[in-house]
């Protein structure tokens, strides 16, 4: 069995600024919404099996608690803000296991079922399908991997190596360190990609960093100034860590078997409406009845 693990709000933004719009007979825009369910029902027409889609229903989480300056949502397009909710409701009509997180992230979820699939016998591989930095960090030796579809690249953990060149329960440490503008953690001043996988690829993670350059084990350029950085923000370090760390802690299913992609609900019509898709109805009771 292979389970699929799908970003949904990655999803949405993606085909938001890849499809020309279009508004239903509300006046509502679907066109990101509508793409996205159409983009799922072909990677099921195409073998898959096992599927969630996580998605941020809202976008602030626990983490704008722990700081400020956390991503919280002020900067998305209202247009495609307001296709949230719709993109939740069609894929859970048209069959889809959907994990809408409210205190957690999208990705809390993804590492979240990762494990949880991850710790049945009977799956053979799970797919976390994002390209976003912080999902590497899940990616393990055996079942787990990293799968961007719009590229068709598979991460394994030496693609991780080869790609931050730090293991992936570095992760966190090197987004605490480099940075991550997309979820608005600021890292350290001076710690670019390369000196923080020096470092990291030696000592693992902050704590076993020494404050002091002339303790290094590793060269690395301007040492004394990334040491002293280091040291002078090492408790910020340490909570942008905490940021970066994915939770397992995120509400998914208990189980592998609620994954199973089996055919629409009863609200799929309701939903072809919506998305003005006069071919959806039948489109999903046509895979589903040749999966039967």
């Amino acid at each position: 069995m292979i389970v699929h693990l799908i970003d949904g709000t990655y999803e949405l933004f993606r085909h938001h600024f890849a499809v020309p719009s279009r508004t239903n007979v509300h006046g509502m825009e679907i066109a990101a919404a509508r793409a996205v369910v159409g983009n799922m029902l072909s990677l099921v027409s195409d073998g898959a099996t096992h599927v969630a889609v996580a998605t941020d229903h809202v976008i602030p989480s626990f983490r704008n608690k722990l700081f400020d300056d956390y991503k919280d949502g002020s900067d998305i397009d209202p247009v495609l803000f307001a296709q949230f909710e719709l993109l939740e409701e069609a894929l859970a009509a048209a069959g889809f296991e959907v994990w809408p997180m409210v205190d957690y992230e999208a990705d809390d979820a993804m590492a979240a079922g990762a494990h949880m699939a991850a710790a049945d016998e009977r799956v053979e591989r799970v797919l976390l399908c994002t390209p976003d930095k912080d999902l590497a960090q899940c990616v393990d030796g055996e079942r787990i991997f990293q799968f961007d579809r719009r590229k068709r690249v598979l991460i394994d953990v030496e693609g991780v190596w080869e790609k931050f060149g730090v293991a992936p329960e570095s992760i966190p440490d090197y987004l605490a360190l480099v940075g991550d503008t997309a979820d608005g953690i600021p890292g350290l001043s001076g710690w670019g990609a390369k000196s923080t996988g020096t470092v990291l690829a030696h000592y693992t993670h902050l704590e076993n960093i020494p404050k002091a350059s002339g303790q290094w084990e590793v060269g690395v350029r301007s040492a004394k100034k990334l040491a002293e950085t280091f040291a002078d923000n090492y408790e910020d370090a340490l909570l942008y860590r905490t940021l970066a760390t994915l939770s397992l802690d995120a509400p998914v299913a208990e189980n592998v078997d609620a994954l199973e992609w089996t055919g629409p609900t009863k609200d799929i019509e309701a939903v072809a409406k919506a998305l003005d898709d006069d071919r959806l109805v039948a489109r999903c009771h046509n895979l589903a009845e040749s999966r039967a």
